[in-house]
């Protein structure tokens, strides 16, 4: 059994994808934002750098995982799935899985703080992010105009990368015109596995959507909080 401390972001849902995915138990934890739950002294001993997710091992003597790259990673060494064992098919998976860490993780974390968190809008660090986020998207429409997944079969590369593209409104960016990302993402979408993981710890549509509601409001100001402490 697999302890997930978890929230609704796409660093979280990478973990509850890919758990969903392996078919692998696992019980939710819950993590508040709000309360600033990730800070506290329990989970900081458990993920000292205060952040989701993080896993804990109940089946290997409770081995915590924390940064979400390294949890795909473990999970995939520890069912033999989601990554090829070969030096060359391991590679190319890790490869783009480090090109959303490296990338488009943090390229759209900072669009989303300047586009939709900050109440003061500088619109060149907007435009800076947003359009770094668009010269990723790119790179993967390139890349996925000869391949049907990012790294051969469908793989942990493919999830880590999703979870962050399809919240593109959230971060002020449409991709109706790369029909090869378009593609990509509509047919990760339509994976059971995939519909169920992004909705824990509870599903979050404006993420995707990028609409207003109260709920968008309430996300933001949560996040805001996170920013400038």
């Amino acid at each position: 059994m697999i302890d997930l401390y978890t929230a609704a972001t796409p660093n979280g849902w990478k973990i509850s994808v890919a758990l969903e995915e392996l078919e692998l138990p696992y019980e939710v934890r819950r993590i508040s934002f709000r309360k600033q739950e990730q800070k506290s002294e329990w989970y900081l001993a458990l993920n000292p750098n205060g952040k989701i997710p993080t896993i804990v091992d109940r089946d290997e003597e409770n081995f915590a995982v924390f940064e979400s790259g390294a949890i795909l990673i473990y999970l995939a060494e520890k069912t033999g799935k989601l990554m090829p064992s070969d030096v060359k098919g391991r590679s190319r998976v890790l490869q783009w899985l480090m090109f959303q860490k490296g990338g488009i993780g943090p390229m759209m974390g900072q669009a989303n703080i300047f586009f939709r968190y900050l109440p003061e809008k500088i619109q060149p660090a907007i435009d800076r992010y947003q359009n770094e986020t668009r010269r990723l998207f790119e790179v993967l429409e390139r890349r996925l105009a000869d391949n049907e997944y990012l790294a051969g079969d469908y793989s942990i590369a493919d999830i880590a990368n999703w979870c962050w593209v399809r919240t593109h409104r959230w971060s002020g960016l449409e991709i109706h015109d790369l029909p090869h990302l378009v593609r990509w993402r509509d047919q990760i979408a339509s994976r059971a596995a995939v519909q169920k993981g992004v909705t824990v710890p509870f599903d979050v549509p404006e993420l995707v959507t990028g609409e207003q509601s109260d709920r968008a409001a309430e996300l933001a100001k949560s996040a805001t909080n996170i920013v400038v402490r």
